[in-house]
């Protein structure tokens, strides 16, 4: 009950943190002076190109540009009506893309669920790498193994995600005949969900897990290991030993689980720190995810595209936050959220 309560709270807590971020993106989107339709419409009037003017000048008025930044604020969320009535996020309605002249909805579509299908490729690839290897390290410490796995490490650490991309986009598919770009074969893209569909993306998969993933599990491979080390040598586990406790037993039982505490809570952050680093690597490999969509938007000033996004990056924040809250009052004990229970 306590855990189910404390989710509730953390959902509740979620929500309102979306809505604050919300104002602060929005604001922020607006800062730099002018917009992708003021921008427009000043090289417009500079060519006289009237049936481009009356146009911009609707679209200005139709997507309530020219009212005050709260009043557009709260139409773009779909909390007051617009023009259009109530159409905003609240609706479904995720705004115009003006540099594409597309819907939002439409741009990233299906580009939202591939970039949290390769994020969570990579998420797993992370762990599943850097775990083993982290308490590998630490347990056969100051050996082959350590300098081994600690080599592998820095390795990953100092190598740029683009030229990584770049080294597997040329020999992945020299050498092993690894499809390099998109994240699907053109021929299927578009196409309704199947099974060749999906053992293409899986094996389009590859190389963008493998890039995105690698720093991420080369940093955390270090960090568990420098971790771990310092509960071994902590007195509990030279009681443990004293008592006669195996050495498998004496890694599991306590130290592990207090050595991964901290990689329970970047869960929250992992997410979206694997979107922002993958956006030039995304551009590099073609794939279809929003990150080269941000870039546009973002150097266009395509306000509810970039919008959109980075609220969608936020969610995808707040989300990781709060189910690493949840697994580490599952998994440690003496974490108490909201008091004590009985």
């Amino acid at each position: 009950m306590a855990i189910l309560r404390y989710a509730t709270l953390r959902f509740i807590t979620m929500l309102l943190t979306l809505l604050v971020v919300s104002v602060l993106i929005f604001i922020i989107i607006n800062l730099p002076p002018g917009d992708y339709l003021s921008n427009q419409l000043t090289e417009l009037r500079a060519t006289g190109q009237e049936a481009g003017i009356a146009k911009a000048e609707f679209m200005y008025h139709e997507y309530a540009m020219d009212r005050p930044l709260w009043e557009q604020y709260t139409i773009w969320m779909g909390f007051t009506p617009g023009p259009q009535g109530y159409s905003g996020m609240l609706q479904g309605d995720f705004g115009w893309s003006f540099e594409f002249d597309r819907p939002v909805s439409e741009i990233v579509g299906e580009a939202l669920w591939l970039t949290v299908l390769v994020n969570v490729a990579a998420v797993l690839f992370v762990y599943l790498v850097a775990l083993p290897l982290g308490v590998l390290a630490a347990a056969k410490a100051k050996t082959w193994v350590d300098y081994t796995s600690s080599f592998i490490g820095y390795l990953g650490l100092a190598t740029p995600n683009f030229l990584l991309a770049l080294m597997l986009f040329y020999y992945g598919h020299r050498y092993f005949d690894l499809p390099i770009g998109g994240l699907m074969a053109p021929e299927l893209e578009g196409e309704p969900m199947s099974l060749e569909k999906v053992k293409s993306i899986l094996v389009h998969l590859i190389v963008p897990t493998f890039v995105i993933g690698t720093a991420g599990a080369a940093g955390m491979m270090q960090r568990l290991r420098a971790n771990l080390l310092d509960e071994l040598g902590k007195p509990y586990v030279e009681t443990a030993r004293a008592k006669g406790l195996p050495p498998a037993k004496r890694l599991w039982k306590y130290p592990l689980r207090m050595a991964f505490n901290p990689f329970v809570a970047d869960i929250g952050n992992l997410l979206p720190s694997l979107i922002s680093g993958s956006v030039l690597v995304s551009v590099v490999l073609g794939l279809q995810t929003i990150g080269p969509a941000l870039l546009t938007a973002l150097k266009t000033q395509d306000q509810f595209l970039a919008g959109f996004i980075l609220l969608f990056v936020a969610l995808l924040t707040l989300v990781g936050t709060m189910i690493s809250d949840v697994l580490l009052m599952l998994l440690d004990p003496r974490i108490r959220y909201g008091g004590r229970d009985g």
